[in-house]
């Protein structure tokens, strides 16, 4: 079996070894248990414990998922899969979504893929670009900032059907940002 790159950052922010948390699983019968159940008795365990108690309790209950082997890594609970890319840009965060908003609107392999016009909203946080593919899967386009003003683009694919089609979404996305970065 591969080994999970959830479980080091894992055990890291928790303070408990993978062992621990498997036998805490085990404690609380999360093989029978669903996504959700397992993840509110992780909030109930971490509360008071950890910042971001949520993250984190998603976290351990996708690479308990994947562990188990009831998942594999880009599987959603609702079997379907998701996959993401992300590249820096030298771009402030605003910026950095005018310019993909000016691209989107041009680039054929966007527009091929996408099923409606896009929405676009945003917080001091992130601005994000959101439509449909043609497929039904939910595709955002997501401008974060970093600390020293820049930006990144982040790509999310959402409510893939097959493992494959993941893969495939993935590579077209790194394709899509190597043209859109190579025009910056």
């Amino acid at each position: 079996m591969a080994i999970n790159t959830r479980i080091k950052p894992i055990e890291k922010a928790t303070n408990r070894t993978w062992d621990e948390w498997l036998t805490f699983m085990d404690g609380i019968g999360a093989k029978d248990l669903t996504h959700h159940a397992i993840a509110s008795k992780l909030i109930e365990e971490l509360d008071g414990k950890i910042e971001n108690i949520g993250w984190w309790a998603q976290s351990i209950t996708v690479a308990y998922e994947q562990h188990i082997g009831r998942t594999v890594p880009g599987q959603r609970p609702d079997g379907t899969f998701q996959t993401s890319v992300s590249k820096a840009t030298k771009l402030g965060m605003q910026a950095l979504m005018d310019k993909w908003e000016v691209f989107a609107a041009a680039d054929q392999a966007v527009l091929d893929w996408i099923a409606a016009p896009a929405k676009v909203s945003g917080t001091g946080n992130r601005i994000t670009w959101r439509t449909k593919a043609h497929d039904g899967a939910d595709i955002r386009i997501t401008s974060e900032p970093k600390k020293d003003g820049t930006a990144s683009i982040i790509a999310m694919h959402m409510g893939v059907e097959t493992h494959e089609l993941n893969m495939e979404a993935k590579a077209k996305w790194s394709s899509i940002f190597e043209r859109f970065l190579a025009g910056l």
